[in-house]
């Protein structure tokens, strides 16, 4: 794969990013050199259509059929039960909407209040059209207690989307405690698993869920694909009307590049799934023993326990988020300040928001999240910047420096 820089105006932003310390891989992640060889083979050799019965058509099925298995097997689940689309987004919209639409009687819809917009803003639209949301909270840590799930349960409940891990701060839910409780009052459960795909193991038969969701971007594959677990028998109809691609249950000509890309990624997770998982906490651990020992006012946000290993999202008192954000980016460290999905909006973190923060409190937490690429040296460099950074920040604000703070 060639890293010449590209002409022109992007040469600056490219000579940015090469020197950049990533640290916000739940946005997205980098493309796993071995994802960006199979795309690139595929692109030029694999041009059928595999819905066509040539050979040249079902070259690319067979490639597709692949991909298929190797993401199937990541989930512990049959190759027939995965249906491709562009991304967790639409996975998300597809379970949500696909269960309404195939609904002829019940007309309600359960949701933890810290899900992701895309799950969020489908329950909205799906509530102006006439169903019924109740959105459940979460307690201090981000967790959401099944009997809290279980009293929000009617006999009018259709679905229930609940995440397995929370893009922000990290938090994994207790998805197979609630499926039986769901499952008992004759409604269905999905879990949204884009952050959890690749950092923790994922076996639907454990989860005991009926549709689950992930996307590609999130674990070193291509932007762009993503699939939909759906549990044979789940009554599902599908969003987009046209062929017959996906056993029915999505229109369209497959992405086949981006879907093979996809197949190589889950191939590589499942591969690197116990050390990468080790590498990365002993890396997170770091980053939060160094912040909280070496800059006072400090907090870890979610449930320091459960969670995913490469997620820490840590607030800093008397500083803004967005401030500390331009300030690492200005030094060569990318973080976030939360969902890519919300950036560009001042609102407060609905997801600390949920966990009964203050507003301040929701307003000064950034997220760094680890991946692939990242060593003891970067985190050590950050260590080594956010002393300073900080207390500039405090100081142009203002704010009063907490007791015994450092610099």
């Amino acid at each position: 794969m060639s890293t010449d820089p590209p002409p022109g105006h992007a040469s600056r932003w490219y000579n940015h990013f090469v020197s950049t310390i990533y640290l916000d891989h739940n946005a997205t992640t980098p493309v796993a050199p071995a994802v960006s060889d199979a795309v690139d083979a595929a692109q030029r050799q694999l041009f059928g259509n595999p819905s066509s019965i040539h050979g040249v058509g079902q070259a690319s099925k067979t490639a597709l059929d692949g991909a298929r298995s190797a993401v199937a097997e990541l989930l512990g689940a049959e190759p027939t039960q995965v249906v491709f689309t562009t991304g967790g987004s639409e996975s998300d919209n597809l379970a949500i909407r696909g269960v309404a639409d195939a609904q002829t009687s019940r007309r309600h819809l359960v949701a933890t209040a810290i899900e992701h917009e895309a799950v969020l803003h489908t329950l909205k639209a799906l509530e102006r059209t006439g169903w019924t949301v109740t959105l459940v909270g979460v307690d201090h840590t981000g967790v959401v207690d099944p009997d809290r799930v279980a009293a929000a349960l009617t006999d009018d409940t259709a679905l229930v989307s609940v995440m397995h891990a929370n893009n922000e701060i990290g938090t994994i839910q207790p998805i197979a405690e609630l499926a039986p409780l769901v499952h008992a009052r004759g409604a269905l459960l999905h879990t949204d698993a884009v952050q959890s795909i690749g950092k923790i193991a994922v076996d639907v038969g454990a989860l005991d869920v009926d549709l689950l969701s992930l996307s590609g971007h999130k674990f070193n594959g291509p932007k762009g694909v993503g699939a939909l677990w759906v549990r044979r028998g789940t009554s599902l109809r599908s969003q987009l009307t046209g062929g017959k691609q996906e056993r029915g249950r999505r229109a369209g000509t497959e992405n086949v590049p981006g879907l093979i890309g996809l197949g190589v990624a889950a191939r590589l997770a499942l591969e690197k799934q116990a050390t990468e998982i080790a590498r990365l906490s002993g890396l997170r651990d770091r980053l939060e023993r160094g912040v909280l020992s070496t800059i006072s006012g400090t907090q870890v946000n979610g449930d320091p326990a459960r969670r995913v290993a490469n997620t820490s999202n840590l607030s800093f008192d008397g500083v803004e988020a967005e401030s500390l954000l331009i300030a690492l980016d200005l030094d060569g460290v990318a973080v976030s300040t939360g969902s890519a999905c919300s950036s560009g909006t001042l609102s407060p973190s609905h997801v600390l928001r949920a966990m009964g923060f203050s507003p301040h409190r929701t307003q000064n937490s950034i997220r760094f999240s680890l991946g692939l690429g990242n060593s003891t040296s970067e985190i050590d460099r950050v260590l080594d910047l956010l002393p300073g950074i900080v207390s500039r920040l405090r100081a142009v604000s203002g704010a009063r420096t907490p007791a015994g703070a450092r610099g």
